[in-house]
């Protein structure tokens, strides 16, 4: 058995967090698939009252750069969102269109389909160059995947608001304003299922 993963939450601050499809595989492959991940985070964020400082959606995983929500933690934020997209894409409870293609989600023996990994990477990021040194590997990484020649050409991530200044499909929130404070109390977190 693993050494469960210690999260350090409560201390201010930013979470540099990245976690993956089922086995890695590319169910955000497609443009539908990557906007309705991107519409779920913005919806997600605002009910739970967290900081987006980064993102880019991948193929097959995810990084997020995001505050502590106001209320409960980053790790039950991140579950609501990985609920919320599964269930969407996978057309839970909704009536599948005659001859739509559906995803290969995979199953086994009476589990139902599986969309994430259950678990994610968490990095406290405490510094500015920390946060530099994420977002700009978080904007490399289409590039560096060979999706596409320039972070400009990929439109789910941060990268046109830090080079250009612009909103792109979501706003992103200041990070100034996400900094620790001093008095805040250290909190920790077990996690059952640690990402390797």
């Amino acid at each position: 058995m693993r050494n469960p993963l210690v999260r350090y939450y409560g201390r201010g601050d930013l979470h540099f967090v990245i976690f993956s499809c089922y086995r890695r595989r590319p169910f955000l492959y497609t443009r539908r698939a990557r906007d309705c991940f991107v519409k779920t985070l913005d919806e997600v964020r605002r009910r739970h009252a967290f900081r987006l400082i980064g993102y880019v959606v991948m193929p097959e995983h995810v990084h997020l750069l995001l505050s502590e929500p106001r209320k409960g933690t980053p790790s039950k934020a991140l579950q609501v969102l990985k609920e919320k997209v599964s269930r969407m894409l996978r057309g839970k409870g909704k009536r599948r269109v005659p001859g739509q293609l559906s995803l290969p989600f995979v199953r086994t023996a009476g589990e139902a389909a599986a969309f994430w990994q259950r678990r994610f990477y968490d990095f406290n990021v405490w510094s500015a160059k920390k946060v530099r040194e994420k977002l700009e590997y978080m904007h490399a990484n289409p590039v560096n995947r060979k999706l596409v020649v320039h972070p400009q050409d990929w439109p789910w991530s941060s990268w046109s608001h830090y080079s250009r200044g612009e909103r792109g499909l979501i706003q992103m929130d200041p990070i100034h304003e996400s900094r620790r404070e001093p008095e805040q109390m250290v909190k920790t977190e077990k996690s059952k299922n640690p990402h390797p």
